[in-house]
């Protein structure tokens, strides 16, 4: 081999031959050259050399929830006003409370209107204020009242039929005056007293009910035979108006003679009613009762 021929280990990676720290730094330097080709042909690596740690999210220490707090003076001085407060708070307790049991006491009940639903002018609440046995009487009482209603309302009909046939206005203001009068004033004088009586077990209450009822039923039976003693009894629509007036006017008659009809199924309900009351308040002991209130009542206005 000749000195001029070319090194055989010029081509290898390291020369045994060459300066040891020469191939190491020629070495060092093939090893980053081929590094660098290798992450050309993947564009997609990052070097890890190129990698740096993520800087930290910055914390906004003002983002936190902001809670204020009072001081001692205001702490003591909202806690004086509660105090206060619930000290009013008690005082109209304790005055509401005095005045119920005053009001109860006195006897005093506080009625909510509630009938008729659609426009409350009464109260009235027969399944929840009513004895159980003794719901069926008041029932059929109430339907009482409201059978003079109807029969009342018809005979105004009745009677401006027999107005229009030449019979005269003053039947018709009759007729009216005693619709007008005649509910209201059976609710007043006999239905309320024997609701209260029954709610109540009142004796005094019952005797008042007795006592009008007897005034509805005579009423009743004057309507259903309208005798000719006022304005010739044409103002009711009875059995006596309604024979006199078929033969001249069929159509009134017959409006007359389905008013003495209403006013005998008014007066049977009211008889019924009044018995079962009446055995009701013997067996109950409320007679005995009244004697005793009656006899009371004497001797103290005597003294």
């Amino acid at each position: 081999m000749s000195r001029y021929d070319s090194n055989p280990f010029e081509d290898e990676e390291v020369n045994p031959f060459a300066d040891q720290g020469k191939a190491k730094a020629k070495g060092s330097g093939q090893s980053n050259y081929g590094g660098g080709a290798f992450y050309m042909q993947n564009p997609t690596s990052v070097p890890p050399a190129a990698l740096s740690p993520l800087p930290h999210e910055p914390y906004d220490r003002g983002a936190t929830i902001d809670i204020p707090l009072d001081n001692g003076k205001d702490l003591k001085s909202k806690e004086k006003e509660l105090q206060a407060k619930e000290a009013e708070l008690k005082k109209r307790e304790q005055d509401l409370k005095r005045r119920e049991d005053a009001i109860s006491r006195a006897g005093i009940v506080i009625e909510e209107k509630n009938w008729p639903p659609f426009f409350p002018i009464i109260h009235h609440d027969i399944a929840t204020e009513i004895p159980i046995h003794l719901q069926k009487m008041q029932y059929v009482a109430f339907t009482t009242l409201l059978g003079l209603f109807a029969c009342l309302l018809w005979n105004i009909v009745a009677v401006t039929t027999a107005w229009i046939k030449g019979e005269g206005p003053t039947i018709w203001f009759l007729a009216i005056i005693y619709f007008i009068s005649g509910v209201p004033g059976a609710y007043v004088m006999w239905y309320r007293p024997l609701y209260r009586a029954m709610r109540t077990d009142s004796a005094l209450k019952f005797g008042w009910f007795f006592l009008s009822y007897l005034i509805h039923i005579g009423f009743c039976v004057f309507a259903a035979v309208a005798p000719p003693i006022i304005f010739k009894g044409k103002s009711l629509a009875g059995i006596l108006p309604a024979i006199d007036l078929l033969g001249d006017h069929a159509l009134v008659g017959i409006f007359y003679f389905i008013g003495f009809g209403c006013f005998c199924i008014e007066s049977v309900l009211s008889i019924w009613v009044i018995q079962q009351v009446y055995m009701y308040f013997r067996g109950s002991g409320k007679a005995a009762q009244v004697k005793r209130e009656a006899a009371t009542r004497t001797m103290m206005a005597a003294l």
